[in-house]
Protein backbone atom coordinates (compact mmCIF):
# COMPACT_ATOMS: atom_id res chain seq x y z
CA UNK A 1 0.00 0.00 0.00
CA UNK A 2 2.63 2.60 0.88
CA UNK A 3 4.54 1.29 -2.31
CA UNK A 4 1.61 2.02 -4.56
CA UNK A 5 0.99 5.75 -2.60
CA UNK A 6 4.09 6.49 -3.35
CA UNK A 7 4.12 5.62 -7.26
CA UNK A 8 0.85 7.74 -7.43
CA UNK A 9 1.88 10.39 -5.43
CA UNK A 10 4.75 11.05 -7.84
CA UNK A 11 2.67 10.65 -10.78
CA UNK A 12 0.61 13.23 -9.31
CA UNK A 13 3.53 15.51 -9.19
CA UNK A 14 4.69 14.63 -12.82
CA UNK A 15 7.62 12.57 -11.53
CA UNK A 16 7.39 10.08 -13.61
CA UNK A 17 10.16 7.18 -14.58
CA UNK A 18 11.69 5.70 -17.46
CA UNK A 19 10.49 2.13 -17.26
CA UNK A 20 6.95 1.00 -14.87
CA UNK A 21 7.08 -2.83 -14.25
CA UNK A 22 4.20 -3.62 -12.52
CA UNK A 23 3.35 -7.35 -11.52
CA UNK A 24 1.37 -9.39 -8.70
CA UNK A 25 -1.16 -11.32 -8.01
CA UNK A 26 -3.70 -8.13 -6.99
CA UNK A 27 -4.49 -6.70 -10.33
CA UNK A 28 -6.40 -4.02 -8.94
CA UNK A 29 -2.95 -1.85 -7.92
CA UNK A 30 -1.72 -2.44 -11.19
CA UNK A 31 -4.90 -1.47 -13.11
CA UNK A 32 -4.92 1.71 -10.88
CA UNK A 33 -1.20 2.57 -11.29
CA UNK A 34 -1.82 2.21 -15.52
CA UNK A 35 -4.53 4.02 -15.88
CA UNK A 36 -3.67 6.95 -13.97
CA UNK A 37 -0.09 7.08 -16.06
CA UNK A 38 -2.50 6.28 -18.94
CA UNK A 39 -4.72 9.63 -18.78
CA UNK A 40 -2.05 11.89 -16.80
CA UNK A 41 1.15 11.26 -18.82
CA UNK A 42 0.14 12.78 -22.28
CA UNK A 43 -2.73 15.28 -23.06
CA UNK A 44 -5.21 13.97 -25.49
CA UNK A 45 -3.30 15.81 -28.52
CA UNK A 46 -0.17 14.39 -27.84
CA UNK A 47 -1.62 10.58 -27.22
CA UNK A 48 -2.70 9.61 -31.32
CA UNK A 49 1.28 10.41 -31.89
CA UNK A 50 3.25 9.60 -28.49
CA UNK A 51 1.20 6.56 -26.81
CA UNK A 52 0.88 3.02 -28.00
CA UNK A 53 -0.92 0.55 -26.36
CA UNK A 54 -0.06 -3.40 -27.21
CA UNK A 55 -0.54 -6.65 -25.76
CA UNK A 56 1.84 -9.40 -24.61
CA UNK A 57 -0.23 -12.36 -26.90
CA UNK A 58 0.68 -10.09 -30.03
CA UNK A 59 4.40 -8.76 -29.29
CA UNK A 60 7.57 -10.17 -28.95
CA UNK A 61 9.92 -8.38 -26.91
CA UNK A 62 11.93 -7.03 -29.96
CA UNK A 63 8.79 -5.38 -30.92
CA UNK A 64 8.57 -3.68 -27.93
CA UNK A 65 11.79 -2.69 -27.43
CA UNK A 66 11.60 -1.03 -31.26
CA UNK A 67 8.72 1.04 -30.04
CA UNK A 68 10.80 2.10 -26.90
CA UNK A 69 13.63 3.53 -28.83
CA UNK A 70 11.56 5.77 -31.20
CA UNK A 71 11.46 9.39 -30.43
CA UNK A 72 8.27 11.27 -29.35
CA UNK A 73 6.78 13.82 -32.17
CA UNK A 74 5.97 16.97 -31.20
CA UNK A 75 6.77 16.18 -27.24
CA UNK A 76 8.79 15.67 -24.41
CA UNK A 77 7.50 11.63 -24.11
CA UNK A 78 6.21 8.97 -25.97
CA UNK A 79 4.52 6.19 -23.71
CA UNK A 80 4.37 2.55 -24.32
CA UNK A 81 1.61 0.44 -22.37
CA UNK A 82 2.31 -3.11 -22.64
CA UNK A 83 -0.72 -5.32 -21.25
CA UNK A 84 -0.83 -8.83 -20.55
CA UNK A 85 3.33 -8.94 -20.59
CA UNK A 86 3.12 -12.33 -19.09
CA UNK A 87 1.99 -13.90 -22.33
CA UNK A 88 5.66 -12.55 -23.96
CA UNK A 89 6.99 -15.81 -24.52
CA UNK A 90 10.57 -14.24 -25.16
CA UNK A 91 10.11 -11.25 -22.15
CA UNK A 92 13.80 -11.44 -21.23
CA UNK A 93 14.96 -10.36 -24.54
CA UNK A 94 13.97 -7.42 -23.39
CA UNK A 95 17.33 -6.89 -21.69
CA UNK A 96 18.20 -5.53 -24.33
CA UNK A 97 16.59 -2.28 -23.94
CA UNK A 98 18.43 -1.78 -20.36
CA UNK A 99 21.33 -0.99 -21.96
CA UNK A 100 20.42 1.97 -23.49
CA UNK A 101 16.62 3.36 -21.70
CA UNK A 102 15.75 6.20 -23.59
CA UNK A 103 14.94 8.81 -21.76
CA UNK A 104 11.75 10.41 -23.40
CA UNK A 105 9.88 6.89 -23.29
CA UNK A 106 8.15 5.90 -20.49
CA UNK A 107 7.68 2.32 -21.01
CA UNK A 108 4.87 0.83 -18.74
CA UNK A 109 4.95 -2.98 -18.45
CA UNK A 110 2.12 -5.02 -16.65
CA UNK A 111 2.89 -8.65 -15.37
CA UNK A 112 -0.14 -9.87 -13.75
CA UNK A 113 -0.90 -12.61 -11.63
CA UNK A 114 2.19 -13.97 -11.13
CA UNK A 115 5.94 -12.92 -10.00
CA UNK A 116 8.70 -12.95 -12.24
CA UNK A 117 11.44 -15.27 -11.91
CA UNK A 118 14.19 -13.44 -9.90
CA UNK A 119 16.65 -15.68 -10.56
CA UNK A 120 16.95 -14.29 -14.27
CA UNK A 121 18.90 -12.26 -14.74
CA UNK A 122 16.62 -9.86 -16.81
CA UNK A 123 14.41 -9.45 -13.58
CA UNK A 124 17.63 -9.07 -11.31
CA UNK A 125 18.69 -6.21 -13.27
CA UNK A 126 15.26 -5.04 -13.50
CA UNK A 127 14.31 -4.81 -10.18
CA UNK A 128 17.85 -2.98 -9.28
CA UNK A 129 17.96 -0.42 -11.74
CA UNK A 130 17.36 3.25 -10.46
CA UNK A 131 15.00 3.80 -13.40
CA UNK A 132 12.60 1.56 -13.02
CA UNK A 133 9.79 1.43 -11.10
CA UNK A 134 9.36 -2.37 -9.60
CA UNK A 135 6.15 -2.70 -8.12
CA UNK A 136 4.56 -6.22 -6.33
CA UNK A 137 1.24 -5.83 -6.60
CA UNK A 138 0.30 -7.95 -3.71
CA UNK A 139 -3.22 -9.55 -2.44
CA UNK A 140 -4.07 -7.57 0.73
CA UNK A 141 -5.01 -9.78 4.29
CA UNK A 142 -8.37 -9.60 4.91
CA UNK A 143 -7.32 -7.79 7.91
CA UNK A 144 -5.94 -5.40 5.46
CA UNK A 145 -9.34 -4.78 4.01
CA UNK A 146 -11.27 -2.53 6.15
CA UNK A 147 -8.46 -0.28 6.19
CA UNK A 148 -7.97 -0.40 2.65
CA UNK A 149 -11.68 0.84 2.60
CA UNK A 150 -11.02 4.14 4.76
CA UNK A 151 -8.41 5.20 2.75
CA UNK A 152 -9.36 5.30 -0.65
CA UNK A 153 -12.82 6.65 0.77
CA UNK A 154 -10.72 9.37 2.08
CA UNK A 155 -9.57 9.98 -0.68
CA UNK A 156 -12.40 10.68 -2.06
CA UNK A 157 -13.03 13.34 0.63
CA UNK A 158 -14.95 11.61 3.03
CA UNK A 159 -15.02 9.21 5.84
CA UNK A 160 -15.99 5.74 7.14
CA UNK A 161 -16.52 4.83 10.63
CA UNK A 162 -14.95 1.51 11.31
CA UNK A 163 -18.07 -0.43 12.06
CA UNK A 164 -19.13 0.23 8.03
CA UNK A 165 -16.10 -0.52 6.87
CA UNK A 166 -15.32 -3.97 8.51
CA UNK A 167 -18.98 -4.51 7.44
CA UNK A 168 -18.07 -3.73 3.95
CA UNK A 169 -15.28 -5.90 4.02
CA UNK A 170 -16.80 -8.77 5.27
CA UNK A 171 -20.04 -8.60 2.86
CA UNK A 172 -18.43 -7.97 -0.17
CA UNK A 173 -15.11 -10.01 0.41
CA UNK A 174 -11.30 -8.74 -0.95
CA UNK A 175 -12.30 -8.57 -4.55
CA UNK A 176 -10.88 -4.40 -4.74
CA UNK A 177 -12.19 -3.70 -8.00
CA UNK A 178 -16.10 -5.40 -6.17
CA UNK A 179 -15.23 -2.87 -3.33
CA UNK A 180 -14.50 0.17 -5.46
CA UNK A 181 -17.78 -0.38 -7.47
CA UNK A 182 -19.49 -0.17 -3.81
CA UNK A 183 -18.15 2.55 -2.36
CA UNK A 184 -18.77 4.43 -5.66
CA UNK A 185 -22.40 3.76 -4.87
CA UNK A 186 -22.01 4.82 -1.79
CA UNK A 187 -20.77 7.94 -2.30
CA UNK A 188 -22.97 8.83 -4.70
CA UNK A 189 -25.72 9.40 -1.95
CA UNK A 190 -23.52 11.05 0.75
CA UNK A 191 -24.07 14.54 1.17
CA UNK A 192 -20.73 16.94 1.37
CA UNK A 193 -18.34 15.63 4.88
CA UNK A 194 -21.44 13.30 5.64
CA UNK A 195 -19.58 9.91 7.03
CA UNK A 196 -20.40 6.39 5.78
CA UNK A 197 -21.96 4.25 8.92
CA UNK A 198 -23.12 1.22 8.84
CA UNK A 199 -26.86 2.13 7.94
CA UNK A 200 -25.29 3.89 4.93
CA UNK A 201 -23.95 0.01 4.10
CA UNK A 202 -27.22 -1.88 4.73
CA UNK A 203 -29.39 0.81 2.81
CA UNK A 204 -27.17 1.26 -0.06
CA UNK A 205 -25.55 -2.53 -0.71
CA UNK A 206 -28.66 -4.41 -0.18
CA UNK A 207 -27.85 -5.39 3.32
CA UNK A 208 -31.19 -6.07 5.20
CA UNK A 209 -31.16 -4.93 9.04
CA UNK A 210 -32.46 -8.52 9.98
CA UNK A 211 -32.11 -10.45 7.22
CA UNK A 212 -28.75 -10.68 5.79
CA UNK A 213 -25.77 -13.05 5.74
CA UNK A 214 -24.82 -12.63 8.94
CA UNK A 215 -27.66 -12.75 10.68
CA UNK A 216 -27.66 -16.37 9.03
CA UNK A 217 -23.92 -16.81 9.97
CA UNK A 218 -24.97 -16.38 13.52
CA UNK A 219 -28.56 -18.36 13.14
CA UNK A 220 -26.44 -20.97 11.94
CA UNK A 221 -23.56 -21.27 14.78
CA UNK A 222 -26.84 -21.02 17.03
CA UNK A 223 -28.75 -23.63 15.59
CA UNK A 224 -31.75 -21.44 15.30
CA UNK A 225 -33.63 -23.43 12.03
CA UNK A 226 -36.54 -21.45 12.28
CA UNK A 227 -34.59 -17.81 11.76
CA UNK A 228 -32.00 -19.32 9.30
CA UNK A 229 -34.54 -20.42 6.90
CA UNK A 230 -37.11 -17.21 7.60
CA UNK A 231 -33.52 -15.57 6.52
CA UNK A 232 -33.14 -17.72 3.12
CA UNK A 233 -37.38 -17.10 2.52
CA UNK A 234 -36.06 -13.13 2.27
CA UNK A 235 -33.18 -13.98 0.08
CA UNK A 236 -35.27 -16.28 -2.48
CA UNK A 237 -37.86 -13.29 -1.97
CA UNK A 238 -34.83 -10.58 -3.20
CA UNK A 239 -32.89 -12.77 -5.71
CA UNK A 240 -31.05 -9.41 -7.01
CA UNK A 241 -29.83 -7.84 -3.58
CA UNK A 242 -28.95 -11.66 -2.67
CA UNK A 243 -27.81 -13.89 -5.52
CA UNK A 244 -27.06 -17.36 -4.98
CA UNK A 245 -23.41 -17.26 -6.33
CA UNK A 246 -22.44 -14.06 -4.02
CA UNK A 247 -24.11 -16.20 -0.59
CA UNK A 248 -22.09 -19.21 -1.32
CA UNK A 249 -18.97 -17.44 -1.69
CA UNK A 250 -19.64 -15.47 1.23
CA UNK A 251 -20.57 -18.97 3.38
CA UNK A 252 -17.57 -20.51 2.25
CA UNK A 253 -15.23 -17.76 3.10
CA UNK A 254 -16.87 -17.95 6.52
CA UNK A 255 -16.48 -21.77 7.28
CA UNK A 256 -13.12 -21.02 6.10
CA UNK A 257 -11.91 -18.88 8.70
CA UNK A 258 -13.98 -20.93 10.80
CA UNK A 259 -11.74 -24.12 10.28
CA UNK A 260 -8.57 -22.12 10.47
CA UNK A 261 -9.78 -21.21 13.72
CA UNK A 262 -9.45 -24.65 15.16
CA UNK A 263 -5.55 -24.55 14.53
CA UNK A 264 -4.54 -21.44 15.93
CA UNK A 265 -2.38 -21.53 19.16
CA UNK A 266 -4.84 -18.81 21.37
CA UNK A 267 -8.08 -18.96 21.29
CA UNK A 268 -8.21 -15.05 22.34
CA UNK A 269 -9.69 -13.27 19.87
CA UNK A 270 -6.84 -10.81 19.41
CA UNK A 271 -4.48 -13.21 19.05
CA UNK A 272 -6.65 -15.32 16.32
CA UNK A 273 -7.34 -11.69 14.51
CA UNK A 274 -3.66 -11.46 14.65
CA UNK A 275 -2.63 -15.18 13.61
CA UNK A 276 -5.24 -15.03 10.85
CA UNK A 277 -5.21 -11.65 9.82
CA UNK A 278 -9.12 -11.04 10.40
CA UNK A 279 -11.08 -8.49 11.51
CA UNK A 280 -11.23 -7.91 15.24
CA UNK A 281 -14.91 -7.03 14.76
CA UNK A 282 -15.92 -10.50 13.65
CA UNK A 283 -13.46 -12.56 15.13
CA UNK A 284 -15.79 -13.71 18.22
CA UNK A 285 -18.60 -14.88 15.71
CA UNK A 286 -15.61 -17.46 14.21
CA UNK A 287 -14.22 -18.72 17.45
CA UNK A 288 -18.19 -19.13 18.95
CA UNK A 289 -18.87 -20.89 15.50
CA UNK A 290 -15.73 -23.07 15.72
CA UNK A 291 -17.17 -24.35 19.13
CA UNK A 292 -20.06 -25.26 17.59
CA UNK A 293 -18.59 -27.20 14.35
CA UNK A 294 -15.75 -29.50 14.55
CA UNK A 295 -13.25 -29.66 11.77
CA UNK A 296 -14.43 -32.68 10.45
CA UNK A 297 -18.12 -31.24 9.86
CA UNK A 298 -16.65 -28.01 8.37
CA UNK A 299 -15.13 -29.95 5.42
CA UNK A 300 -18.36 -31.54 4.88
CA UNK A 301 -20.27 -28.09 4.73
CA UNK A 302 -17.59 -26.45 3.05
CA UNK A 303 -17.29 -29.70 0.54
CA UNK A 304 -21.54 -29.45 -0.04
CA UNK A 305 -20.75 -25.62 -0.11
CA UNK A 306 -19.16 -26.35 -3.10
CA UNK A 307 -21.92 -28.36 -4.37
CA UNK A 308 -24.49 -25.54 -4.27
CA UNK A 309 -22.24 -22.77 -6.00
CA UNK A 310 -21.74 -25.38 -8.92
CA UNK A 311 -25.40 -25.79 -8.87
CA UNK A 312 -25.71 -22.73 -8.99
CA UNK A 313 -23.86 -22.28 -11.83
CA UNK A 314 -26.46 -24.52 -13.73
CA UNK A 315 -24.44 -27.64 -13.50
CA UNK A 316 -26.31 -30.76 -12.34
CA UNK A 317 -29.51 -29.41 -12.11
CA UNK A 318 -32.41 -27.70 -14.75
CA UNK A 319 -33.15 -24.70 -12.85
CA UNK A 320 -29.73 -22.91 -10.78
CA UNK A 321 -31.43 -20.04 -10.18
CA UNK A 322 -33.23 -22.34 -7.43
CA UNK A 323 -32.68 -21.56 -3.61
CA UNK A 324 -33.79 -25.41 -2.76
CA UNK A 325 -30.41 -26.62 -2.78
CA UNK A 326 -29.39 -23.66 -0.39
CA UNK A 327 -31.79 -24.33 2.15
CA UNK A 328 -30.97 -27.73 2.05
CA UNK A 329 -27.26 -26.88 2.73
CA UNK A 330 -28.72 -25.16 5.63
CA UNK A 331 -30.90 -27.68 6.77
CA UNK A 332 -27.65 -30.01 7.17
CA UNK A 333 -25.57 -27.63 8.67
CA UNK A 334 -27.92 -27.28 11.20
CA UNK A 335 -28.03 -31.27 11.79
Amino acid sequence: MAKFNEILRDAKNKVFYPIYFLYGEEAFFIDEITNYLDQNILDEASKSFNQTTVYGRDVAASDIVDMARRFPMMGNYQVVIVKEAQAIKDIENLEIYLDNIMPTTILIINFKYKKPDGRKKFFKRLSKSKDVVYFDSKKLYDNQIPRWISDTIGLMGYKINPMASALLSEYIGNDLNNLANEIGKLIINLKDGEQITETHVEQNIGISKDFNIFELQKALTMRDALKSQRIIQHFEANPKEHPLQMLTVVLNNFFVKVYSVHYCKSKNGKDVASELGLSPFFVNGYIQAARVFSPKKIEAIISEIRDVDLKSRGLGITDGLSYGPLKELVFNIIN
